[in-house]
């Protein structure tokens, strides 16, 4: 198999940085750098550029620059998704990401990490699995999301958590590492009388 086609496949792997698919990644970040360069009225120009950038997307996919991804192909959104400022996503592995996502400022989504042990971290070699956002999920503020990461439908990631393990559906989860809080429950609703526009 190449690197390409290990790198889009669900299953964890390791590599060294020689086999890394360069041109690929000079792609991303020229793309990114064009998105990044447009104004807030060039959404017709932004839907274009994130058809050629990401893997798949919809044309209810918001993404606000700034962006950066390392590849692009391996993100998958699967519907209505808001991005907010300043994320990151270390596509080295897939990232699937279910309709309903909101994804707030200064977020990033690693597949990609490195070895523990210093020798061959030092020779470059790295680790990647992939990441699932099911639907509905909300990742608050300068949240890291860790590569192998599946959180469930509908969940709440507090700002600043470390997700290192799944969170199961329906649930608002937080801290470093990020643990199961509470369910999501009747009493979260907003009252209509306190919607005042």
């Amino acid at each position: 198999m190449t690197p390409l086609e290990i790198m889009k496949q669900s299953a964890a792997y390791a590599s060294g940085y020689e086999n890394t698919p360069v041109m690929e990644q000079q792609r991303a970040k020229q793309l990114c750098w064009e998105y990044n360069r447009t104004a807030p009225d060039e959404q017709e120009k932004r839907r274009s550029i994130l058809q050629k950038l990401l893997g798949s997307c919809s044309q209810m996919t918001g993404i606000e620059p700034d962006f950066h991804c390392d590849y692009g192909f391996n993100i998958h959104i699967h519907g209505l998704a808001v991005i907010n400022y300043n994320c990151v996503i270390l596509d080295t592995s897939p990232v699937n990401i279910g309709a309903g996502a909101f994804i707030a400022p200064g977020v990033c989504l690693a597949c990609s990490g490195h070895s523990v042990d210093p020798e061959q971290r030092s020779h470059g070699i790295g680790t990647s699995a992939p990441i699932t956002l099911e639907e509905n999920v909300w990742i608050g503020a300068n949240a890291t999301v860790c590569g192998g990461v599946t959180i469930g439908a509908g969940s709440v990631i507090g700002a600043g958590s470390v997700v290192t393990h799944d969170i199961p559906a329906g649930v608002v989860a937080a801290g470093v590492p990020c643990k199961v809080i509470r369910p999501i429950t009747e009493k979260d609703k907003i009252s209509s009388a306190e919607i005042l526009f």
